[in-house]
């Protein structure tokens, strides 16, 4: 996984691993989710990709929006 930039200073997010469907996020927490198209939607995963790389924005947009589209938890 790469480490997520955290541009802000205040993200839950800690890391992050882009597949050609999907994103994989880990929390501060420990938590480790899957989002993939399936579960997120074409649209949702292109958006957190783009935010995973710029390192800003990520933490926020799944609180807000996919909270709970993701495909699995680890």
């Amino acid at each position: 996984m790469e480490r997520y930039k955290n541009l802000s200073g205040d993200s839950g997010v800690t890391a992050f691993e882009i597949g050609p469907d999907s994103i994989t996020v880990r929390f501060n927490t420990g938590a480790t989710y899957l989002y993939n198209i399936q579960s997120a939607g074409t649209g949702n995963i292109e958006k957190m990709q783009a935010l995973a790389n710029r390192g800003q924005g990520l933490n926020s947009y799944i609180s807000r929006i996919t909270r709970k589209m993701y495909a699995k938890k680890y």
